[in-house]
Order: structure tokens, then C-alpha cells, then sequence
């Protein structure tokens, strides 16, 4: 059965956290774990450097049944897969959901929040890299997972200039938190976004498309498909933890607060 892509609602707004959708296919696979596609869905899927979000989906017509979400991935074409298990003290054994089951999704608020913040900290750590002379340097990827997060430039710091950078990078980056700056995102045609982010869009994005940019303030935009907070004040305390330049690439390493 072919399906149609998955209408990601988080997009709309970022703070919604629980909201109704319907059942499009159920899928169950080796031993416990199932998969749910939805019509549309609250939940991040890993993917752009952000892990997944968690949560559970709640469905009508079964009280206080639970479908654990532990892993969202999207594919095929935009289709959004809900990894995860039913909740353990209910019989659940032979339940299948239907298409167009109503369903409710509840999202884990304090995940959400720890990568939006991790995600936003990426972000601001390519404003900085700007505002601290290393323009030279071009974003390459983003690791947002809180087991160590980074962002990588092609091109190199001068080994003599590392520990002094990493110091620049950390004063500026607290600087523009406390001031605090709008974070905004909006799905808009290619042209306008080529225009928000510069002038340029990175060559995978195909010019009949309508990407979503991601804005802190006044600065350039980025195409982005992952959460974020409202106001970079809400990142917290940064610290950038390391900088790492090898092979014509540099790693900036950060942490938040908890």
C-alpha cells in the first residue's frame, strides 16, 4: 500500500506537545515492537543531527491503553514511522489499530526540550563563529545529541589560536543568551529562502521545493527541519568543551546546563 507523507505538525507549532491525529497504517513486526504511521504526527524523527523525540500515543476506544513511542524515523518519501511497544500491565496481545482509529499523541516535554535547546545552541554556535572571525570556516554537519554535541566546519583553526577561540566562542555565545534573540522557522518557497539564508541554498535542496528555514534574530537562516526554542535565551549556560581541527575539518564541541 502506498502512503502518502506524513503531515509533520510540529511545524506549525513547535510548543504543541499533545494533539489528535488518525491511524494511517499499523505494522507489527518481530517480537514486540510495533510500527504506527499517522496522518500527522507530533514527533520529531531523528534525523538533521536530532535525535528523536519520545512520548506515548493514546487510542480512542481503548481506555487507559498506552502505545509506547521509543524511536521516530521518517523514509520512504516522507512517511513517519512510531517505533515502540503497547504498555506492558494491559492484555494488548492481537490489538490492531485500523486506518483512521483516532488516536492523541503526547510528547515527552522534557526531551523536547533538551534537543530543541541542544539543536538552537548549534545554530547559535554558527552565529558566533562568525561574530569571533572565523567566517572562513563553512558548516558541514551538526551533532545534537546530548551525549556530546558539535558542529563541524570544513577548514582549520591554527593550532596557536585554539584555546583562545574556544574562549571567544563561549564569552560570545553567553553574551547573545543573555541578551536573548526571537528563533523563528517558516516553510517558504525556494527563492525566498535562498534569500533568507544569504543568497544560497546547499545544492541538495531541489529548486521546485519549499524548505523550511530556521532564523535567530536578523542572521542569515539555515534550512532546518528540527525543533528549537522560541528565544535563544532559553538555551541556558554554554560552554564550548573543545575544538578539535584535523584533517581540514574543525570540530566545536558544547554542553548546556541541565
Amino acid at each position: 500500500m502506498a502512503l502518502r507523507a506524513t503531515r509533520l505538525a510540529f511545524f506549525d507549532d513547535p510548543s504543541m506537545l499533545d494533539a489528535p491525529t488518525t491511524v494511517l497504517c499499523h505494522l507489527e513486526e518481530e517480537g514486540a515492537r510495533h510500527a504506527i504511521i499517522l496522518d500527522s504526527t507530533l514527533f520529531h524523527p531523528q534525523g538533521g543531527g536530532q535525535p528523536a523525540d519520545t512520548g506515548f500515543i493514546a487510542v480512542s476506544g481503548y481506555p487507559g491503553l498506552k502505545f509506547i513511542v521509543e524511536d521516530v524515523r521518517s523514509k520512504n518519501n516522507g512517511v513517519v514511522y512510531h517505533y515502540g511497544v503497547f504498555e506492558d500491565n494491559q492484555n494488548t496481545h492481537g490489538i490492531q489499530l485500523k486506518e483512521g482509529q483516532e488516536v492523541h499523541l503526547y510528547v515527552n516535554a522534557q526531551r523536547r526540550n533538551l534537543n530543541s535547546r541542544l539543536h538552537s545552541g548549534g545554530h547559535l554556535l554558527d552565529i558566533c563563529m562568525q561574530n569571533v572571525g572565523l567566517s572562513y570556516l563553512e558548516p558541514e554537519k551538526g551533532y545534537h545529541f546530548p551525549d556530546g554535541p558539535f558542529v563541524e566546519y570544513k577548514g582549520t583553526i591554527p593550532s596557536d589560536q585554539l584555546l583562545t577561540k574556544q574562549k571567544e566562542l563561549e564569552i560570545e555565545a553567553n553574551a547573545l543568551i543573555a541578551t536573548g534573540c526571537k528563533v523563528s522557522a517558516a516553510v517558504v518557497p525556494y527563492d525566498e529562502a535562498s534569500e533568507l539564508c544569504g543568497g544560497i541554498l546547499p545544492g541538495y535542496i531541489s529548486k521546485d521545493s519549499n524548505p523550511r528555514i530556521v532564523r535567530v534574530g536578523s542572521n542569515p537562516g539555515c534550512p532546518c527541519g528540527g525543533t528549537h526554542v522560541a528565544d535563544i535565551a532559553d538555551i541556558g549556560s554554554f560552554k564550548v568543551t573543545k575544538i578539535r581541527a584535523k584533517k581540514g575539518f574543525t570540530k566545536v564541541f558544547y554542553t548546556l546546563d541541565s
